[in-house]
This record gives C-alpha cells, structure tokens and sequence, in this order.
C-alpha cells in the first residue's frame, strides 16, 4: 500500500515537473508567500513600508513614468500605421479561435475590469472637488476632471498593454515561442531565454500580474461591500471585505478551472452585456443631452490636450495629487500589463497587427469614453444642477460611488443589485484571467498550464488582495501597484526593441511584409 502510494506521488510530482518551469514556479511562488506572510504577521510595518514607497517612487521616478508611457503611445500609433500593419499574428493562412466580439469581451473584460465601475463615479467627482489646478467645485474643475479622467483611461493605458501584448503573441504564434515574458527578450538574447536569465524575466512579470490584479480584487471588494452595506445593513470593514474576497475568489477557481473556451470566454460575455444594460439605463434614466454634451466638450478638451497632459510634471512639492492619480493609474497599468498583455496574446491569434491595435487601443477607448460621460457626468450634474450629496458621500467612502449615483435615479433598488452584480463577474474574470495567466507562465509559457497551479495562483491571489488591505487599504493597494510597474517598464522598453527588430527581419527574409522568420529553423523549445 505504501509502495503504491509513493509510486503515486512520484508519478503525479514527475508530470507536474514535466509541465511546470520549477525555477520559475518555485521563486514566483515563494517570493509571493514572503510577502503574504510579512504582511499578515508584521501589518503596521508593512503598511508603513508600502507607504513609504509610494512616497518614494513617485518623488523621484514621476518624471519616468511620464515620458515612458507618452512614448509608448507614440510607439503604438507609428505601428499602426507603419508598413507592419498587415502581419498577421500566426501563419498568413491562420483563423482567429474567437469571433470579434468574444475577443472584444475577453480583453475588455482584463483589460479594464473592477476598475472602471470603481472610478467612473468617483474620479470625476474626486476631481470636481479637488482638482490638480483648477478652482475646486466650478465648471472649470468640472471640465478639467472629466478631461484628467479621460487621459488616466484612455489611450494611454491600452497603449501599454498593446506593446506587451502584441510582442508575446507574435513571437508565440509566427516564432513557436513561449506565451511568456522571456520571448520578447529572443532577438537580443537568443537560445538564453531558456536559462537563468529567462527565469529571472518572468518570476518578476508573475510578481507584478499578481499585485496588479490583487489590487485590482482589494478594490472590487470594497466596493461590493459598500453597496451591500447600503441595500442589506452588512457592515463595512476590512473583515467584510477579507471574506467578500475568500468567496468570490473560490467561485474564480473554478471558473479558471473549466478553461478560457467556456469559463472565462462566457464570464467575460455576460460582463460586457451587463456593462452595456447598466450603460444604457444610466444613459436614458440621466441628463441625457448633458451627457452627450460632456462627452463631445471633454473629448475635444482631451484631444487638444494630450501632448500637455502626457508631459506634464506637477512642480508643487506639497501637492500629491499627481501620485495619488496619474502616476499610480501608470503604475497600475504597466504592473498589469504582464497579466493583460499575455492573456490578450493568448486569444488573438489570426488577427493582423492593423487589426489588433484598432480593436486594443480604439475600441476599448471609445467605450471608456462613453462610460465616463454618462456616469461621471450624470454624477457631475446631479451635484451641480440637483440635489448633491454625491460628492460628500465620495470623499467620505470612494467605494461607495455608484451606489450613490444609482440611489438617485429611478429603480434604485433594481439597478443597485445589478451594479454588484456586475462587480462580483468583474472580480471573477480578473482572478480567472491572472490566475491562467500566472499559470502559464510558471509553465514554461504553455498555452493550456496545468490544472492543480492554476487553483494554487488563484488562491494566493486572493491572500495578497487581503493582505495589502489589512496592511494599509487603498494605500498600500496603490503602492503595489506603483512598485510593481516599475521593473515591467524595463521590459516594456525591451519589447519596444525587440518587436521592432523582429518585424524588419521578418520583412527583410521575404521582401513581403510578415512571411519571414526570425530563426529559418525556429524550434518550439517550449514543446520539447
């Protein structure tokens, strides 16, 4: 019986090394018990910490963050204009596995996620009464906060995690690279991705996917709590908020289980559908022609805008809005960019890079637009033209936000429990979706990881999101984020290089863009 038992686990531990990368899996994960652990035993230190570097990286790293991420943008248009445009991500004869609008949820879904309903209330009207330099509380602060809200979600961050995402799906699907990290490294390092350096490459991209998307879940569950807290009298705390966290991150486990085909694929529909039913309600039940106004004044503020507000370094030493805003959105997004980027490569295969960026960076950019418009400007001008309040309840709880934009309109106690409903499949899809993707590239790159590291990503997961809110709440949450983006945008620099100097070998084999390789006999080491 014992022989039979050891001969079991060493079977299942020889498979489980076979479809793991130990290196990686191992330092990924142990890395991120250390934290878990020091932040649950040594609390008020570690929330002194994370605040501290908040302080730190945006004191003297802002001016970084600010000229990497314009240049990114730059990068991404001249890319799409470029003569590269027409490669398409796989073999020319190759067929998307989605249909666009499939493809559409899954990376709108990732891509944005708890984020959106968190901030579309309240980062308008955060900025309406503390804006960066208008007069608080007028129509300028009012213009210049909804124009600040559409720079924080706009082409910037989609901007982001096209370069990581366009640069992993075509070295996985044209060069039979791993879906990781490690490939966008292949032109400058050849056949050394494979080794200690590769490794190194993407414990540090599963770190920043998971405290990324943790903040993301730390977020999501002070929100549902408030909205809970609102229409049931369940209180509002942390505690709340740990189990909130614990419950839907078990449902997130076997969503990340039944696969990306029918889980995570179907989760992201019924989110986008529910986005758009919500969107619509606000949209005809609001200030309609109010928001259609907003939307036409602020895109036209944001457009002639842009190049200032994508080089603008905020000189006043006292003020921290900057930090607390622009600089941790740019931390955010290039911490997730890891976890979006390669989840998004994962599901675009057959689309052309023309394609892939209209539909990552337009698209997903005019929705946000629209977004802000009618829940930011309905809030705007219920606090400004109604009967306020908003704006109080913001400052006092910014988790509660859509619940008191939603008490002011017709069908409160309907619309209210679809808004939670809403956050709680928002919750899921970003642990499923960063729990396959840490999975995958704790796997050497595999596009279908194991089963048993999948639910032990999504489990850890939820630990960090607890953890960084009993540490120090949205703060340490922000922290996370901000630190986390700080090694990936070496890599996003490197992929920049790296794409670049692939796609003009690939154009210089064949003479026609996109039929050239970049190793004549690529081997697919991740399958050997």
């Amino acid at each position: 019986m014992i022989s039979k038992l050891g001969g079991f686990i060493k079977k299942t531990l020889f498979e489980w090394m076979n479809r793991v990368s130990p290196p990686v899996f191992i330092g990924a994960a142990l890395s991120i018990l250390a934290l878990i652990v020091y932040g649950a035993v040594w609390t008020e230190t570690a929330g002194k910490i994370f605040n501290e570097t908040l302080n730190f990286i945006s004191k003297y790293f802002g001016w970084y963050y600010v000229l990497l991420v314009f240049g990114l943008l730059i990068f991404v248009v001249w890319l799409y204009f470029s003569k590269y445009g027409r490669i398409r991500l796989g073999g020319e004869k190759s067929k998307p596995d989605f249909n666009r609008f499939s493809w559409f949820s899954m990376l709108f879904a990732a891509g944005m996620g708890m984020g959106l309903i968190f901030w579309g209330v309240a980062e308008p009207i955060m900025h309406y009464s503390e804006p960066p330099t208008a007069e608080p509380e007028s129509f300028h602060s009012m213009r210049e906060g909804m124009r600040f809200s559409f720079f924080h979600w706009g082409f910037h961050p989609w901007a982001i995690y096209i370069i990581f995402a366009l640069g992993i799906s075509y070295f996985h699907f044209r060069h039979k690279l791993p879906l990781a990290p490690r490939s966008l490294f292949y032109p400058l390092l050849g056949e050394k991705i494979y080794g200690w350096i590769g490794h190194v490459i993407d414990i540090f991209c599963t770190l920043g996917t998971l405290l990324g998307v943790a903040t993301s879940l730390g977020l999501g569950a002070m929100q549902i709590n408030s909205g809970i807290n609102a229409l049931a009298g369940i209180p509002y705390n942390t505690d709340v908020q740990v189990m909130i966290i614990a419950i839907i991150t078990a449902v997130a486990v076997i969503s990340v289980v039944s696969g990306i085909a029918r889980g995570i694929r179907y989760l992201s529909m019924t989110n986008v559908l529910l986005l758009f039913l919500l969107l619509l309600f606000v949209f005809f039940a609001g200030p309609t022609l109010f928001q259609i106004n907003i939307l036409v004044t602020t895109f036209g503020d944001y457009v002639q805008q842009i190049v200032n507000m994508s080089l603008w370094i905020d000189l006043t030493s006292e003020s921290e809005w900057q930090a607390n805003w622009t600089l941790f959105y740019w931390g955010w997004w290039l911490s997730w960019c890891p976890f979006v980027g390669i989840f998004i490569a994962r599901v675009s295969k057959g689309r052309t890079i023309r394609e892939f960026i209209f539909y990552v960076l337009f698209v997903p950019t005019i929705v946000t637009f629209f977004w802000f418009s009618v829940f930011g400007g309905t809030a705007l001008h219920i606090e400004i033209f109604g009967a306020g309040g908003i704006s109080q309840i913001v400052n006092e709880n910014v988790a509660m936000s859509l619940h008191a934009l939603l008490d002011n309109l017709p069908f409160s106690s309907i619309t209210q429990w679809l808004g939670i409903l809403l956050i709680v499949i928002f919750f899921i899809t970003s642990s499923d979706s960063g729990s396959l993707v840490d999975d995958m590239v704790t796997s050497g790159g595999h596009p279908n990881p194991p089963v048993g590291t999948r639910i032990f990503w999504g489990v850890t997961e939820g630990a960090a999101a607890a953890v960084l809110l009993v540490a120090g709440g949205l703060t340490a949450l922000q922290a996370a984020s901000i630190s986390a983006g700080l090694p990936q945008s070496v890599i996003v620099m490197v992929s920049c290089f790296s794409l670049v100097k692939a796609l003009k070998k690939d154009h210089e084999v064949k003479g026609v863009p996109g039929l050239g390789k970049l190793k004549e006999d690529a081997i697919d080491q991740n399958e050997k």
